[in-house]
């Protein structure tokens, strides 16, 4: 499979595309510091594509997206702001518009984007969570207007490794948090519901590479994942 990778020297997107080469997929990196890339890839960097362009220029993007078959938005983050939201739009109006990309997408986002169970609420729209967080609703918005095959990869904190035990699985969700939570959640204010859901906020500490390779093993048209948002926890086999 042909996977672009939008932002490929940040640490999901550098780790998208080695995963992703070691997979055997054809890869091409979308970066704006090409000698940033190969310092971190070395000499694996020559089994990849590199496209060094300014990911705002909407020429730049289409040309990179010719026969893709699918596409990681890894770029930018929620604090950028404006820009980040204008960058995720103009990828995603690029691949909706391009002829020869196939339509499967995937963008990062945040647990803050997951519907908490019992509630009719979005984590992001609490009060304490970070103002910018709102950025993600907004590439969420931008998406469900879109016919492309979407996917949003909604994470907490995402650690370099994590050691777990054998008895510990990957845990994954769609539209929900991947937490078990009680059903008097719902008879709690909206801010003791955001304070309860801190308290566990740790519980979804998830390894950047268990959050790539779920990506990777679900870059197909028609997935289980299709216009989803997609939740990640670890969680114990051993009945507590």
């Amino acid at each position: 499979m042909k996977i672009i990778v939008f932002g490929a020297t940040g640490n999901t997107g550098r780790r998208a595309v080695e995963q992703g080469r070691r997979m055997g997929h054809e890869m091409t990196a979308f970066v704006r510091n090409s000698e940033k890339f190969y310092e971190q890839q070395g000499e694996r960097a020559e089994q990849v594509k590199v496209v060094a362009d300014d990911i705002l220029n909407p020429v730049s993007v289409a040309e990179a997206l010719s026969h893709q078959d699918a596409a990681i938005i890894a770029a930018g983050h929620a604090g950028q702001g404006e820009e980040f939201v204008r960058l995720v739009d103009n990828i995603i109006s690029q691949c909706e518009i391009h002829p020869s990309f196939a339509g499967r997408v995937w963008v990062m986002g945040g647990a803050g984007l997951l519907d908490i169970p019992y509630t009719d609420h979005m984590g992001n729209n609490l009060p304490g969570f970070p103002p910018a967080f709102q950025n993600h609703n907004r590439n969420y918005e931008r998406l469900l207007r879109s016919e492309l095959d979407w996917s949003i990869m909604c994470p907490a904190t995402m650690l370099d490794s994590i050691a777990s035990p054998a008895s510990v699985h990957l845990h994954v969700t769609t539209d929900t948090l991947p937490l078990s939570v009680p059903k008097t959640i719902k008879e709690l204010s909206e801010a003791d519901i955001a304070g309860y859901l801190f308290s566990r906020l740790q519980e979804m500490d998830v390894a950047y590479e268990d959050v790539v390779q779920c990506m990777l093993d679900h870059m197909e048209l028609g997935g289980p994942f299709h216009r989803k948002r997609v939740g990640l926890a670890y969680q114990s086999e051993i009945p507590q």
